[in-house]
């Protein structure tokens, strides 16, 4: 795909090439990874990234292992970039710390096996130039403690890296006491105190409450005054129609287990519709349990069978991918549209301080921000229900549905029109979690086309035919 770059993203990148220790604050949709990638481009030309000094990319699990990688396909004038990811268990990581690429990836919890493997090969440290995507993980950096991922890093950060990247859309989620470890990385304290005891003793005091720190009046002030020269923060309402929601698609690969699961199933389903010539209603329904494999679990037993229908959990890969959005909200409340009982069973699970709106209790609880994440069903989540769009403006959609009613009204429970009459000039964040070449995005194709369910099966369907879909595993 050609690259078409936006003014914003046009900032980003050349931030980032005349600065070569920079932060980068930039909100959802605004294009940080396709900038940073472009500006990457241009390090390869000038010669700063090769196959000798690769780029180092940390990032959260899944942005390592499928959105770096992805976006460098994405477009054109990236298509040369190698890259690696350096995920998954330690063969494969070894595996992929083999020299050859121009970028690598790796997650953050790995940063001291890294580190550890190149001393115990006795090879030198080659990433001169390193980038921190969602740069709060570092924020916990202390010079005698802290992480262990952010001491491994500080190793070398300033004696052996060249170039430190920070992306971030929100730099201090829990405060100002969050810029320190991040600030420490692009200039070693310069700025912001040499000590994290010299950051506070500046600009904090003790709480009124007795508990922790506050910052003192002319904290904020100061504090961005100072990181002005080399952080650039960018705001989505600035370049964006309000008026219209961000969309945000997050595609996930299905491991070969549950791919295999998954094609065997709906081989199952198009045989059904192809032989029966069923109804558009019909043909939704038998997607069920294409869509359940999708989302990670899959109900066992009969839909008639007594008491709570059990399921069996084939992957977490979509929870992963909501676990990101909800750290990138970063305290902002986050609202999750789901799809079956097994999924809102496993989102509980996974995010014990989430809760369940069709609850009365929970909804209220919700309304007045005391909730992180709230889990609805597009279905219970309709009209007559209002006050959401006061306390978050990010929807994701966990599965989604063949209907376009639902769908639309859990979007206006958040929508533009809700946050402008509460007041608020801030976009809406739509984020929908799907898995590729699945049911997914024919769901997804009927949403934003409204075709009729059955044409779309049927146009699948004879897709399906022409790649000799019996042969796909």
């Amino acid at each position: 795909m050609k690259y078409t770059p936006r003014p914003y993203q046009k900032i980003i990148t050349r931030h980032i090439l005349e600065n070569p220790r920079c932060g980068v604050w930039a909100g959802m949709g605004l294009g940080k990874t396709a900038s940073t990638l472009t500006a990457i481009d241009g390090l390869i030309l000038a010669g700063e990234v090769s196959k000798a000094t690769p780029a180092l990319i940390l990032a959260p699990l899944r942005v390592a292992r499928d959105t770096w990688p992805d976006e460098v396909a994405k477009w054109d004038h990236l298509n040369y970039i190698t890259i690696q990811a350096m995920v998954g268990e330690e063969a494969e990581r070894r595996a992929a710390m083999a020299p050859g690429a121009l970028v690598y990836t790796l997650n953050y919890e790995n940063l001291p096996w890294l580190v550890e493997q190149l001393q115990r090969q006795k090879r030198p440290w080659p990433f001169r130039t390193v980038v921190s995507d969602e740069s709060t993980k570092l924020k916990g950096f202390r010079l005698q403690q802290g992480t262990k991922r952010a001491r491994a890093l500080a190793q070398v950060a300033h004696v052996k890296v060249d170039r430190f990247i920070e992306l971030t859309g929100t730099p201090a989620p829990n405060g100002l006491q969050d810029l320190w470890g991040q600030g420490w990385f692009l200039d070693g304290g310069l700025r912001l105190g040499r000590t994290h005891d010299a950051f506070k003793q500046r600009w904090f005091q003790r709480s009124h409450s007795g508990y922790g720190i506050e910052p003192l009046d002319f904290a904020q002030v100061q504090i961005e005054d100072k990181m002005r020269d080399i952080c650039i923060s960018l705001n989505a309402a600035d370049y964006f129609d309000i008026k219209k929601p961000i969309i945000n698609i997050i595609t996930i690969d299905l491991d070969k287990k549950s791919m295999a699961l998954y094609r065997d199933m709906e081989r199952q389903m198009y045989a059904e519709i192809e032989g029966e010539g069923v109804e558009a209603f019909n043909a939704a329904s038998r997607t069920n349990k294409c869509s359940q494999l999708a989302n990670g679990a899959a109900y066992l037993g009969d839909a008639d069978d007594e008491g709570p229908r059990k399921y069996a959990e084939i992957h977490k890969l979509k929870i992963d991918a909501l676990e990101d959005i909800i750290e990138e909200a970063a305290g902002m409340p986050v609202l999750v549209a789901y799809s079956y009982k097994s999924d809102l069973a496993r989102l509980k699970k996974h995010f014990p301080a989430g809760r369940d709106l069709s609850e009365a209790a929970n909804l209220k609880a919700f309304k007045e921000g005391k909730v992180p994440v709230g889990f609805a069903h597009p279905a219970s989540l309709g009209h007559g229900v209002d006050g959401l769009q006061n306390v978050t403006n990010i929807l994701a959609f966990f599965g989604v549905d063949w209907d376009l009613e639902l769908h639309d009204q859990i979007i206006e429970r958040v929508g533009p029109v809700r946050q402008l009459q509460a007041g608020f000039n801030r976009p809406v964040f739509l984020h929908y979690i799907m898995a590729r070449n699945t049911v997914d995005f024919l769901k997804y194709e009927r949403l934003t086309s409204k075709r009729s369910v059955q044409s779309i099966l049927l146009e699948a369907l004879k897709h399906r035919k022409k790649e000799k879909y019996d042969d796909i595993v």
